[in-house]
């Protein structure tokens, strides 16, 4: 949630620098790059808590603990290099998905040995 806030406010900040007024989403392209990069973290947020909570339930937590704090950082890596290039989003983009197909995939080991190894 701290990080989800932080980039919110950096997109107050921005649209006070550039003076894009709500609800407008465009305008300067310094603006748009911080916009886009809000954007993109929260729309991937709800699929990561999911991920997080079911493979912590039913994997292991402390290996789901260090998958989703490397997720954040990466996901924070990619709101700083897309703020500041669109080409600076890339790679810290790949890991973060690699990270969550980590997730599906230790939930999945998890799910499958608790509903059909009793």
């Amino acid at each position: 949630v701290l990080f989800l806030a932080y980039f919110a406010i950096q997109v107050i900040y921005a649209r006070r620098k550039y003076k894009i007024s709500p609800p407008e989403t465009t305008g300067h392209p310094e603006f748009d790059r911080v916009f886009r990069a809000q954007a993109n973290c929260s729309e991937y947020f709800p699929i990561f808590i999911s991920l997080l909570w079911v493979a912590g339930i039913f994997f292991h937590q402390g290996v789901t603990a260090v998958c989703g704090l490397l997720y954040l950082y990466t996901r924070l890596k990619y709101f700083q290099g897309y703020t500041v290039a669109a080409q600076g989003r890339l790679a810290p983009l790949y890991a973060s998905a690699w990270l969550l197909w980590l997730l599906v995939g230790l939930a999945l080991a998890g799910l499958l040995a608790h509903f059909l190894w009793p």
